[in-house]
């Protein structure tokens, strides 16, 4: 007897034939571009393997439901077992580089990879596509005229500077809805490792060199995109310090700092939003893959944090399966053959114990069922970009710093009209990074633009120097390989030489005009570290802040410059030369109105800075010990599953990064060594005044609650965060001269009113990690809790006598020798 049951369902078919209780699974990739034919995944044929005994299936009838995970689990077999553990692999996108960020067409065109379906017993595809500042999927489709745009939203190190939990819950929702109005189930997102060094080419997605913004603004964005029914993915799971061979790189790091810094953001995030996944980093630490490392992903993520979700890795991350597997690495994507084999052979011959794989494959099925496209959710492919668009405008505001401001140059006053704009980025602006970062956005609002919406007039002969400049570069592009356009636009290296005006063009620009802008604009992106001359402004840079800011001084008129980057440059040197410096960031698409709002006076900034700015960077500890990006070439084969060449030699800072600074990170390390900054943690300027008053302190026993009233007494409307940093008495370990404990935004306060502002934190928040015990260390004694606008602006101060506490954890995680 033969019999063949064509399942099609979804994009997997699976095959089944009868013979002598035999099951023969054939597994194929199906096509949603061309209906005429079935091709295997990636051209060839995954797999043919044989089964386990036919009746092994299960009933014909049985479905997948929330109840019948378990009764699912023991009905599969080996087979779909490992398929469902990977990944459908990867479709080629032009010229084969998409593998690098992940581009898996056939159930939404452009997002990063799905599952595999298993139809017999009710397993749809899940979707999963790139974040985290909006859905990454291909706006267009062919022979589709609909478009698909989503909506780029700020980077996160601006969202992170707001300081702002509700605001940025709000953009997670608008996320969100775009995920489920356009057929993906988890969006990989949020990123949010820590900014150990400026030069990291991610710093643009990441939030903040202290663990407590990071953690606070992960879970805030985690609990909006969840909101709609849609999952997160949190990574990159952990000490993803570098871009620079990061898929090979062994960070190695003493134990207290992995669970003080790198570890504590995600356990916050775990705890507080409960995010549907979690992705593993790239990297090894302390000797092991973290995907593959089960200290980290059970001892430390279940059972210290009581995880209950699933996790997978970074595509191509890792290189062994069958250790993944067993470290509880639930799904590896972007998924291959090789892996799949590699669990069937592991099962076999006993390296893999099948109550591994079991654990792992429940656990994709209890997300999978929660997921709208299990549920049936008709999607409408028609988000509201335009209610959208104005949460992206607002929250960028929200997020920009005013780093200078001399003389009140800010806001521009009523009678400035006519404004010279100078700068590469003024006309086109960068809205975010580039990678798997980049949102395919139907416009971008440059500076120009947004200048113009409201009302300003811009010069024209300014402005023509530019867009024919701009014309010549879009030409000598267009002359390149399609290939070279690609990689370009895909992984650019830099912006063009700044443009120098011409002394009588800028002395007439002078005249004519009331007020000069400038800006300054740095690309960001994942794949390649920044290097020291890109932290650095180029010499054309400097001339160009210096040459206008002389000509417009000379005839009484002010210039500002507007910082459009997703990193922190050098300022020291040039910051105090023009009137007022604004950090835009990387804001979106409407990032020229958002810029125009604040220039304008329409809102006041309230942004503060989520990481400290050094005078040099030198200054910055970790700068000892990470890489110099310009002594390494990137290898595009490593992302793509490749192999790495075999070493006679490591070499430092790329095969392994030694964190010798420990602890001593960011605000830290400053404070310890008492060194001047440019900008301290926590700085941010306003249009108005705050005033602190009437501090008190509570404490129960378990938690610590600090008020404190914040009168606007200023002349303009604005709102004002609140940061509570804890001085510790002396104990066993030596402690940082502050830290972050708890922060709040306050609403925006009209000219002499006042807010109470309440911040509550756990006492076991105070503690610091013993590796020796094993256990976090509340030392008892006198606390200090200094409440400030920044790190080095205390305003208030209140104190508490503690008790001590010592709460242990897995014995785990233990620091190695350095390199």
């Amino acid at each position: 007897m033969l019999s063949e049951a064509k399942h099609l369902k979804s994009h997997k078919i699976l095959r089944y034939a009868q013979n002598d209780k035999k099951v023969t699974i054939h597994t194929y990739y199906y096509s949603t571009y061309n209906y005429k034919h079935y091709r295997p995944m990636n051209t060839k044929l995954l797999m043919v393997a044989s089964a386990v005994a036919l009746n092994a299936c299960g009933p014909k009838e049985l479905k997948l439901n929330e109840k019948n995970i378990d009764q699912i689990v023991d009905a599969m077999t080996l087979e779909e077992k490992a398929l469902l553990v990977t990944g459908v692999g990867m479709d080629k996108g032009e010229e084969g580089l998409s593998a690098t960020v992940g581009s898996q067409a056939e159930l939404v065109p452009g997002a990063a990879g799905s599952t595999h379906a298993i139809p017999r017993l009710g397993i749809p595809a899940v979707v999963l596509a790139d974040g985290p500042a909006g859905l990454r999927i291909n706006p267009t489709r062919e022979g589709d005229e609909q478009t698909y745009y989503c909506t780029h939203f700020p980077i996160g190190t601006l969202l992170a500077c707001t300081w702002n939990q509700e605001l940025v819950e709000e953009v997670g929702k608008s996320i969100g809805n775009e995920v489920l109005e356009y057929g993906a189930d988890v969006l990989l997102a949020p990123a949010l490792n820590i900014h150990r060094n400026p030069l990291n080419g991610r710093n643009f997605e990441y939030y903040s060199e202290d663990p407590i913004v990071s953690g606070k603004t992960a879970a805030a964005y985690v609990r909006g995109i969840q909101s709609q029914n849609v999952g997160t993915s949190i990574k990159h799971f952990m000490a993803n310090s570098q871009e620079t061979n990061r898929t090979g790189v062994n960070s190695i790091i003493e134990t207290r700092a992995l669970r003080e810094l790198y570890l504590k953001g995600f356990e916050i995030a775990v705890k507080e939003s409960d995010p549907w996944t979690v992705m593993t980093s790239y990297n090894y630490v302390n000797d092991v893959y973290t995907s593959e490392n089960p200290e980290l992903l059970q001892d430390v993520l279940r059972t210290d944090w009581g995880y209950k979700g699933m996790v997978m890795t970074d595509w191509f991350g890792g290189k062994d399966a069958v250790a993944q597997m067993h470290a509880g690495n639930d799904m590896l994507q972007p998924g291959k053959p090789s892996q799949y084999h590699q669990i069937i052979d592991g099962v076999n011959n006993g390296s893999l114990n099948i109550d591994d794989l079991n654990r792992n494959v429940k656990r994709i099925l209890e997300m999978v069922v929660k997921t709208p496209r299990f549920k049936g959710y008709k999607y409408s492919n028609k988000p509201d970009l335009e209610a959208h668009a104005a949460v992206t405008r607002q929250s960028a505001v929200e997020g920009m710093v005013l780093l200078e401001n001399k003389n009140n140059a800010l806001p521009l006053a009523e009678n400035v009209k006519n404004l010279a704009v100078y700068g590469l980025t003024s006309y086109q602006f960068i809205a975010g990074g580039t990678g798997s970062g980049n949102v395919n956005r139907a416009y971008t609002v440059s500076l120009l633009d947004g200048l113009t919406n409201a009302g300003y007039t811009i010069d024209q002969e300014v402005k023509t120097t530019y867009t024919d400049y701009q014309q010549h570069l879009a030409d000598e592009l267009a002359k390149k390989s399609k290939q070279e356009q690609f990689l370009e636009a895909f992984m650019p290296k830099g912006l063009p030489t700044e443009i120098i005006p011409a002394p009588a063009a800028l002395s007439k620009a002078a005249k004519t005009n009331d007020a000069a802008v400038i800006t300054i604009g740095r690309i960001s992106g994942e794949f390649l570290d920044r290097t020291v001359d890109n932290f650095n402004l180029t010499k054309e840079e400097l001339q160009l802040i210096n040459k206008v800011s002389a000509a417009f001084h000379a005839v009484g008129k002010k210039v500002i410059v507007v910082l459009n980057i997703g990193g922190v440059i050098e300022t020291q040197s040039w910051k105090n030369v023009p009137d007022a410096v604004l950090l835009a960031w990387q804001a979106g698409q409407e990032g020229g109105n958002s810029v125009t709002d604040v220039l304008s006076g329409k809102q006041s900034p309230s942004g503060k800075l989520t990481m400290t700015w050094p005078l040099s960077y030198a200054d910055h500890k970790s700068s000892e010990n990470f890489p110099r990006a310009e002594n390494f070439k990137l290898d595009f084969s490593v992302f793509m599953g490749g192999k790495q060449e075999e070493k006679t030699e490591l070499v430092d800072t790329y095969d392994y990064t030694n964190h010798k600074e420990g602890i001593w990170l960011g605000y830290r390390w400053f404070d310890k060594q008492n060194l001047n900054v440019s900008y301290p943690f926590g700085y941010g300027l306003s249009y108005t005044t705050f005033e602190y008053s009437n501090a008190t302190i509570s404490n129960n026993g378990n938690e610590i609650t600090i008020n404190v009233d914040v009168r606007n007494a200023g002349e303009v409307a604005g709102k004002e965060v609140v940061e509570v940093y804890a001085t510790a008495p002396e104990g066993t370990l030596e402690k940082p001269v502050r830290e972050l404990k708890g922060y709040a935004k306050t609403k925006t306060l009209a000219p002499g009113e006042t807010a109470k502002v309440s911040i509550t934190f756990a006492v076991a928040d105070l503690a610091s990690f013993s590796e020796e015990q094993a256990a976090w260390i509340v030392d008892g004694g006198k606390y200090t809790f200094g409440i400030g606008a920044s790190s080095r602006d205390i305003r208030a101060t209140v104190e508490a006598e503690l008790s001590a506490q010592t709460i242990k954890v897995s014995n785990v995680l233990h620091s190695v020798a350095w390199k």
